[in-house]
């Protein structure tokens, strides 16, 4: 058995993500001792482990529910396996095409001012006072 901090150790994450993954019910409630510490065994932190690296992959926690809702029927076709991560994959496409948007919004900004003049004649703070987006 054991204690939160070795098994956030051992799944390579904090105390405090183990304790949100339980309260958000990802994990199951962890085991009690007469100290009131919190006990894990190797399938806990083998799910753990698994959140964790869902998580890393950017899988929201009810993606993650579904994943391993999946893991729990080894011998089930992996079909929603892969639409979830089809899924994820399109999720990460619309965000870096967001990103791209904002990237380039922020480099007309840039260009707006040199950095040569008052704070008061700067062309970045302008184009955020105005109503307008900047061009």
């Amino acid at each position: 058995m054991l204690t939160i901090a070795d098994a956030a150790r051992a799944a390579a994450c904090s105390a405090s993500t183990v304790r949100y993954y339980e309260r958000v019910g990802l994990l199951a409630p962890a085991r009690r001792g007469d100290n009131g510490y919190r006990y894990y065994d190797a399938a806990d932190v083998e799910r753990l482990a698994f959140v964790n690296r869902a998580r890393e992959l950017g899988f929201s926690i009810a993606s993650v529910r579904d994943l391993l809702r999946l893991a729990d029927h080894p011998h089930e076709p992996c079909e929603a396996v892969d639409t979830l991560l089809a899924e994820q994959v399109r999720s990460i496409q619309g965000r870096i095409a967001q990103l791209r948007m904002l990237e380039e919004r922020l480099q007309r900004l840039q260009r707006a001012c040199n950095g040569d003049h008052p704070v008061n004649e700067c062309g970045i703070l302008a184009a955020l006072a105005d109503s307008q987006p900047p061009q």
